[in-house]
């Protein structure tokens, strides 16, 4: 079976109790849910079988895509009820079809991860993925990383042009900072899923690091950066540094960053809503052009 073949897909039930207990936080919860149809798949990817997420709309079609790649690691950050109903639920109740990978050798998926080695193709290989709902217009499609799915993202923009703009949310771009700040990172995270890591440190954490080569992302794909400053897991100048990476290399992006933001952005819940949506409905559903780079104005 090819890349992004869809192997079997199964609807996710949310139960009263469920619902109940995140509406304080999020009032809005019930609307989406009787809206979407959120399920779980397990789709083809290099010769595995690899789990995720699928939301989408109950009625219509011709929507456009989102791809969301998670953060964590093994099944530390997998998507789970809450998070496919609160955050990718949302979004596809905005008229989008929304697909996450738990990444191989996650939440039932074969294979191993390799934090941004071979478990990119599994990113990859949603793409075609897409076809297989009847819902989805696949000439539309956006990205969304956040924490290590950021790293995936840039990964991402260096093997792809189909994806209109994508937003990378408190997203790992420099791991040397990363292993030299978190110790732990490296121990039980780097050395244990990174293949090579002991022989070849520095050449398989610069293939991780967009910081290091951000000339490479795809020119047709602006960004979007959103990060908090009060972010501990992933260092406040990663963000930094990709922005002013960035703009040297004048790809097409906008840098936010949350005063106070912890790694979730949780103070800032809805205005990070309200960016996310706008970002989306601009450059992926409308298609709109970037604005001109060139110094210009009075």
């Amino acid at each position: 079976m090819s890349d992004g073949h869809l192997i079997d897909s199964s609807l996710i039930t949310f139960t009263e109790e469920e619902v109940a207990a995140w509406e304080e936080g999020s009032p809005e919860i019930r609307a989406v849910l009787q809206r979407v149809e959120i399920r779980t798949i397990t789709y083809m990817s290099d010769e595995l079988q690899v789990t995720g997420i699928r939301a989408a709309p109950k009625e219509g079609k011709g929507f456009p895509c989102l791809i969301y790649n998670r953060g964590g690691n093994r099944e530390f950050g997998a998507v789970i009820k809450e998070q496919a109903a609160l955050f990718i639920g949302r979004v596809a109740s905005w008229g989008y079809v929304v697909v996450a990978s738990q990444y191989r050798g996650n939440m039932g998926g074969e294979g191993r991860e390799e934090f941004g080695g071979a478990d990119v193709d599994d990113v990859l290989n949603l793409i075609p993925l897409f076809g297989s709902f009847p819902q989805a217009d696949t000439s539309r499609i956006g990205m969304y990383g956040r924490s290590r799915g950021g790293m995936m993202t840039y990964i991402a923009l260096t093997k792809t042009d189909r994806i209109a703009a994508a937003i990378v949310d408190a997203g790992e771009a420099n791991l040397f900072l990363s292993a030299r700040r978190r110790p732990d990172m490296e121990e039980g995270v780097f050395k244990e899923l990174i293949p090579g890591y002991t022989e070849h440190r520095g050449e398989v954490l610069t293939a991780r690091s967009a910081i290091r080569w951000p000339e490479r992302l795809c020119k047709s794909t602006p960004i979007l950066l959103l990060h908090g400053s009060a972010d501990w897991r992933v260092h406040p100048m990663q963000a930094l540094g990709m922005a002013a990476a960035l703009y040297r290399c004048r790809h097409p992006f906008r840098f936010v960053l949350f005063e106070g933001g912890d790694h979730g952005l949780s103070e800032h819940r809805e205005e990070v809503f309200r960016l996310i949506k706008d970002w989306l409905d601009r450059y992926v559903r409308d298609r709109k052009a970037w604005p001109s780079l060139d110094p210009h104005g009075r």
